[in-house]
């Protein structure tokens, strides 16, 4: 019998978080995080991390692990997960996997070990260059072209991934999505993946009223202190709610088109971590008002 592992995935501001800790704290589970922004210290509030009240006494794993100058990726992130997993378990808990990262949770729950894939820093030079001239867009539409499931899952400001992609596709002939199938292998856990179904007007209600409390949190100040401390160019830096304050830092918006844009991008980043989700053939789909009460009647079968 493979360990159980719980999965929780839904789109940003669906109510993962709540969902998860109610859940935890009845069949003594720890959480994991499965969001490629959470990782990074100091940038708490533009990726609506649970506070240590919210957590409710919950340990949580995967949250505040690197500096936003690092480099981190989805092979780090297994690495990361199944460490934690591990030791969740050796507790004799629950592991609880949460999070809107769809390539982190595919990642884990379909035992994909990624190939060696080499490096051609030319042309990320030049993809780099192009993308500061035409626009991030520009390069995530060649994505599209080419592999337009991993432009899919892959956000248009994110365009480290974006080139990445391409270079991936450039250096092999092979697309990421082709890779990743291929790479597929035993699955280490008997994952119980259920996802969190919001209808559409809820779920970008739910999105303006996160963004604006993260301005009334103090997000702005947030942005200004990672800014003057890292390079405008790292990982971190690159992800939704800072890209689009910075431009407002630099007096390239107002802040009225920053808040407005924060809330567009983010609901155009909901609908494509939905379209993710809705690929993987795994997930079980229920609303927030039940999905406690119907993981813990298909845990006990």
């Amino acid at each position: 019998m493979k360990p159980k592992v719980i999965v929780i995935v839904g789109p940003t501001a669906s109510g993962k978080t709540s969902a998860s800790i109610k859940l935890a704290k009845q069949i003594g589970g720890e959480i994991i995080s499965a969001d490629s922004m959470q990782i990074y210290k100091e940038m708490t509030i533009g990726t609506a991390k649970p506070t240590i009240e919210e957590m409710e006494g919950i340990p949580h794993y995967l949250i505040d692990v690197v500096s936003p100058d690092e480099t981190f990726n989805v092979t780090k992130y297994k690495e990361f997960a199944e460490k934690a997993i591990e030791e969740i378990l050796a507790k004799g808990k629950t592991p609880i996997i949460v999070g809107g990262t769809g390539l982190y949770v595919s990642t884990l729950i379909n035992g994909i070990e990624f190939a060696e894939v080499g490096e051609d820093f030319e042309y990320r030079d030049e993809m780099t260059k192009m993308a500061e001239e035409k626009g991030s867009e520009y390069i995530h539409d060649l994505l599209k072209k080419v592999d337009p499931d991993a432009a899919d899952a892959i956000e248009v400001n994110n365009v480290r991934r974006v080139i990445r992609a391409l270079e991936i596709y450039k250096l092999t002939g092979k697309t990421k999505t082709e890779l990743d199938k291929e790479s597929r292998k035993e699955v280490k856990y008997d994952y119980k993946v259920y996802g969190i179904e919001t209808p559409r007007e809820e779920l970008y209600n739910r999105i303006n009223v996160r963004v604006d409390k993260m301005f009334e949190e103090g997000l702005l100040d947030e942005v200004r202190n990672v800014k003057t401390k890292y390079k405008i160019s790292s990982t971190a830096i690159q992800g939704l709610g800072y890209k689009e304050v910075i431009e407002y830092i630099d007096g390239k918006v107002s802040y009225d088109e920053m808040v407005d844009k924060l809330k567009m991008e983010t609901r155009r980043y909901a609908k494509r971590q939905l379209t993710w989700f809705r690929r993987e053939e795994k997930i079980k789909w229920f609303g927030l008002n039940e999905i406690v009460e119907k993981i813990l009647e298909e845990i006990a079968i």
